[in-house]
């Protein structure tokens, strides 16, 4: 806890036998003198950010910092100068990526109450979006500080802050209590990575884990007792490297299989995009991030010499399934494209919605994307077996059978896009 920085260093700095490092993700109540203090109390390391992206949920300003560290006993020569100008080049790029910004305007002290570290913060918000709970943010940072107890008061850093943000916005969007979650957390069908923290997939906590949540979370599955990479399969490096490369691409590089191996999922949507669009980082950020006005031209570098001029001529109006022709002219010649427009909502469907009431109608406990149903029509299920698992920003969470039965029906196939309480498993 931040306000607790340098009386910790104090208290140690004469004892331990290893560099303090004073490491804050969200600054949003410190300033640059909180860091001096820790200076003066003899830490070895503090963290801190350029100027142009430092503060609110970032790192204290690194520029002023420098400044307040001149013809101190303690101070560390570095060029101000040059400091200032990647600063201004860096507020150059921020410009760019404004709709990724956590949205704060002003310092908070907030983050004394919910302890969401900056990263987390700055990446829940968009979360709360995605599923359509922009308007409940306040009530997921409440929530955040709930679930941060029931777990044991967790060390948020990555992944596990994400782990309680995960669980915060699971529970906020299907209208659950952390009461609810003691009373009747055997019938709830949690977010992967909560299981997964419990089963101890991110290591054993100083104080261990909250065992009748544990219990409550894992249900059938043990949990691990030990250090998680003891049940890591031994991986043939030179054989998976053959194999993966046959599965995409021979002249895909190491790392990229080194990537396919700690994220798998990822790495594969990100070959189907680049399989079917080609490789984006070629187009310049602005037009990426929001395309073309009428009349604006843009040069695309598709390799060494190789530059396209683009210009946006025209974009025609709407058919009825929302459909638009655009033209451009590439390099001096024409060019046209259709393309639907997303933005008018002609096509959405309607799924047929799950009965609270009914226990064996198994339904998506938030909107997201429908990646894999688990089972068919006619397979028999037990209490606690994984029906279907459904992805929403970065979040993955495999629901499961609350009682033992049959699959009568698969109302909804992998790849749906799912609002919350979407019909998926009818079971009898």
């Amino acid at each position: 806890k931040p306000y607790a920085a340098t009386e910790l260093i104090t208290a140690l700095k004469d004892t331990v036998k290893i560099p303090i490092h004073l490491h804050t993700h969200d600054t949003s109540s410190l300033q640059p003198a909180t860091y001096l203090k820790a200076i003066e109390a003899g830490v070895d390391v503090v963290d801190v950010s350029l100027a142009s992206v430092s503060g609110l949920t970032s790192q204290p300003n690194f520029n002023s910092i420098l400044e307040m560290m001149r013809f101190h006993e303690r101070e560390n020569p570095i060029d101000i100068h040059r400091l200032n100008e990647f600063s201004n080049y860096f507020e150059n790029v921020r410009d760019y990526y404004y709709p990724f910004e956590s949205g704060m305007m002003a310092s908070t002290a907030s983050v004394f109450q919910h302890e969401i570290p900056g990263g987390q913060y700055s990446n829940l918000k968009p979360q709360a979006i995605a599923l359509g709970l922009a308007d409940k943010f306040e009530d997921i940072k409440l929530m955040y500080a709930e679930v941060n107890e029931l777990f044991g008061d967790v060390v948020k850093v990555t992944p596990s802050s994400k782990v309680v943000g995960d669980m915060a916005l699971y529970l906020v969007s299907n209208g659950l209590t952390v009461q609810d979650v003691r009373e009747r957390g055997d019938t709830i069908s949690f977010p992967e990575s909560v299981v997964d923290f419990f089963q101890g997939h991110l290591g054993q906590p100083h104080f261990g884990f909250p065992a009748d949540v544990q219990k409550l979370v894992l249900k059938d599955r043990q949990p691990f007792t030990d250090r998680p990479n003891s049940h890591l399969e031994p991986i043939d490096f030179d054989k998976g490297f053959a194999d993966f490369k046959k599965k995409f691409d021979p002249s895909l590089k190491f790392t990229d299989y080194l990537s396919y191996l700690m994220y798998p999922k990822v790495f594969s949507d990100y070959y189907k995009q680049k399989q079917l669009y080609g490789d984006l980082s070629k187009i310049p950020t602005g037009n990426f991030f929001y395309g073309m006005k009428l009349r604006d031209e843009t040069l695309v570098e598709i390799g060494e010499g190789k530059n396209i001029i683009i210009e946006l001529l025209s974009i025609g109006p709407a058919d009825s399934n929302g459909m638009r022709t655009l033209f451009f002219r590439v390099n001096g010649m024409t060019r046209n494209i259709e393309i639907l427009d997303r933005s008018l909502n002609i096509v959405k469907s309607e799924h047929e919605k799950a009965s609270k009431e009914d226990a064996n109608q198994v339904g998506a406990p938030l909107q997201g994307l429908l990646s894999k149903v688990l089972v068919n029509k006619g397979d028999k299920v037990k209490k606690n077996q994984p029906l279907f698992i459904i992805e929403a920003m970065k979040m993955e969470t495999t629901v499961t059978a609350t009682g033992s039965g049959t699959v009568k029906r698969v109302v909804l196939d992998d790849g749906t896009l799912v609002e919350s309480d979407d019909l998926v498993v009818v079971l009898e």
